[in-house]
């Protein structure tokens, strides 16, 4: 006996819900906020709108390391929380473990994802062994801390670096940073069997076709995973689920020990 005479039980959906989700790029390049944008923009369910945030001068341009990092979550939680009850989630769109993902946290009971760890940990479910396509030589190393911290040292194949930086991702001649970037795929698929690929920045979302065509995802032997779509569906998943930031122990917030200290800036 077949299903079509003994069809399997089913629900279908039919949650209306309205979610806003705050994408939010740290750096104040808006090009890359906008690029953001599209790259979620065909597969987002219906109901669900990304709203995208560029914090204005002086946050860095791009962010490429700790001090950048910094500065731009300053600038963009004073910003964030005057507004913060108008979303339902926020994703972090910085490729690393970035300060603002634990300073939000803090502050808000929304569920907050950093595009890192996004990335990581739908890879972890869609094969053993993940690596990173990287910008520079530094990112490379930062994110290969990055991904032991974040406890997946043993399913990590390392990271490669496209030896372009942030900026030039969008300024140098596309060919150029293309072949960086199938460089590294083919290298950390090739000779360190990596089964997922990881997009390492933010402004390489809209060149997730050029490193699948690389790796010939469409044999379906290797993934390539952009944390910031999964981002917004992981978040998606988590504000359905009525899931956020538990308050109780290391995020509660310290707004009002700040009171207290009659501190009333950020």
């Amino acid at each position: 006996m077949d299903s079509t005479s003994n069809p399997l039980p089913s629900v279908t959906g039919t949650s209306e819900r309205e979610i806003n989700i705050l994408l939010i790029n740290p750096n104040s390049t808006k090009s890359m906020t906008e690029a953001c944008l599209r790259s979620v923009a065909p597969t987002l369910p219906l109901h669900v709108t990304v709203h995208g945030f560029t914090p204005s001068p002086p946050a860095p341009s791009a962010v490429e390391g700790r001090v950048d990092g910094i500065l731009s979550s300053a600038e963009c939680l004073r910003a964030i929380l005057p507004i913060a009850s108008r979303y339902d989630a926020f994703l972090v769109a910085c490729f690393s473990a970035h300060p603002l993902i634990m300073a939000l946290r803090e502050e808000v009971t929304q569920p907050v994802i950093g595009i890192m760890e996004a990335a990581l940990y739908a890879s972890r479910m869609c094969g053993a062994k993940l690596g990173v396509i990287t910008t520079s030589q530094r990112s490379k190393s930062m994110h290969q801390k990055s991904i032991n911290d974040y406890g997946f040292a043993e399913y990590s194949a390392g990271c490669e670096a496209a030896n372009v930086a942030v900026l030039e991702l969008e300024s140098k001649p596309k060919e150029e940073v293309y072949s960086g970037l199938v460089a590294a795929a083919h290298k950390l698929v090739n000779e360190k069997e990596a089964d997922c690929i990881c997009l390492g920045c933010a402004g390489m979302t809209e060149m997730r076709m050029v490193c699948e065509e690389a790796v010939g995802m469409d044999e379906r032997q290797v993934m390539v995973v952009d944390g910031v779509g999964m981002g917004v569906h992981f978040l998606t998943s988590l504000v359905r689920e009525n899931l956020g930031t538990a308050k109780r122990g290391e995020y509660r917030s310290a707004a009002q020990a700040r009171a207290r200290r009659n501190q009333d800036w950020l």
